[in-house]
């Protein structure tokens, strides 16, 4: 039985609209450094079916685009919370949170690491500005999760 690592780190986006795909590209990043006890995901949105993979973890990162995010990105706590995302085709990072909470309790230590976006037109490439921030995110993150495994 394969025991999955402590950190999950879940990238969300469309790679077709954008700025949209900073998730994903994050995530191709990281998996090049191929970081011990760091398990990475990515779709084009979150579902219910997350809150399995999130048994067993130290911690969570949902990253994603975000035009509210302050540039480069923000790194945010995020809660298990009933949200009217449950009635939508796709979900909040807190909402499957609440999935969990229902199904196995407590869910592990969460956060959202949004990363400033400005176009998300289909067809559109990575914008200047969102290539700056992922490199931003990427090297904050890569630090972080440095000091976290070691602890």
């Amino acid at each position: 039985m394969n025991i999955p690592a402590p950190i999950l780190i879940i990238g969300i986006g469309n790679p077709s609209r954008g700025d949209d795909a900073l998730g994903p590209l994050l995530i191709e990043r990281l998996e090049a450094l191929a970081l011990p006890d760091v398990e990475l995901l990515t779709d084009f949105q979150l579902q219910v079916e997350f809150s399995l993979d999130l048994q067993q973890r130290q911690q969570v990162i949902f990253v994603d685009a975000s035009l509210n995010a302050a540039p480069p990105f923000t790194f945010t706590p995020v809660v298990a919370a009933e949200d009217t995302s449950y009635s939508s085709h796709a979900l909040s990072p807190s909402a499957v949170l609440h999935a969990y909470l229902k199904l196995f309790g407590e869910p592990p230590p969460s956060y959202v690491l949004a990363i400033r976006g400005e176009a998300f037109e289909l067809g559109e490439g990575l914008s200047e500005a969102a290539a700056k921030h992922l490199e931003a995110a990427l090297g904050w993150l890569r630090e972080w999760l440095t000091e976290t495994t070691v602890d």
